[in-house]
């Protein structure tokens, strides 16, 4: 379970966040909705402990995030390409996450493999460093990297931008099959309305920094959504 409890980030005079309480529940698939500036990734950067709260607290867990790093054993994540190590290539950098989470090369490469299709040729044994790779492909290598160790949660903030129709169908799919034994706790940012509703069952609208609506999927949700944002 994530319990935010408190949550604020203020720059200057300026508040970008403000969350009195928010709990995601062990094995749901949470989607957080917004406009620009809106504080998602602010509120991700905070639950990773990229960034400190000006004020509250998040635990991961029962850890809180900003007092121990127990949580990142358990923990996986891509925010942007600065998570990526850019003279590594693709291959090594899977090595490199595999071996933080206690794997060793076989079972890295065993891992990997069933997202051949994800891939689709464009990754693996090109002979490049993930800082040629183009931005789509950095996404997919990141988010594989995320998934590594079967980590308990999985936090992805704009997934599915730069990736091509095919790869955010197959990306879908393996977000769903994450959560379908409700032990993977997945949260996902996103600027797009149908994936993010096709994808979490329970999806939060935030608002200069401040939760509007916090509702539970459904047939009607996407309507609902476009309505509120056409406003």
């Amino acid at each position: 379970m994530i319990h935010s409890k408190n949550i604020t980030k203020t720059y200057g005079s300026a508040e970008v966040l403000n969350i009195e309480e928010l709990t995601i529940p062990k094995g749901q698939s949470f989607g957080l909705v917004g406009n620009n500036g809106a504080g998602k990734t602010t509120f991700f950067n905070i639950l990773l402990d990229l960034i400190r709260p000006t004020s509250g607290e998040i635990t991961n867990h029962d850890v809180v995030v900003n007092q121990s790093e127990k949580w990142k054993s358990f923990t996986g994540s891509f925010i942007d390409e600065t998570f990526l190590i850019g003279y590594l290539t693709p291959e090594e950098y899977f090595e490199f996450i595999g071996d933080l989470r206690g794997m060793n090369k076989a079972d890295v490469t065993s891992f990997i493999a069933q997202f051949e299709d994800f891939f689709n040729g464009e990754i693996l044994e090109k002979n490049k460093y993930l800082r040629d790779l183009s931005k789509g492909n950095q996404k997919k290598a990141g988010i594989v990297a995320a998934l590594i160790g079967n980590p308990q949660v999985v936090i992805l903030d704009e997934p599915f931008a730069n990736l091509d129709p095919t790869t955010q169908i197959r990306l879908k799919k393996y977000l769903k099959d994450l959560t379908q034994n409700k032990e993977v706790t997945v949260l996902v940012s996103s600027h797009d309305l149908s994936h993010v509703t096709d994808v979490c069952e329970r999806i939060v609208v935030l608002e200069k920094g401040k939760i509007v609506k916090d509702m539970a999927t459904s047939t009607e949700t996407l309507k609902e959504l476009e309505s509120h944002f056409a406003v």
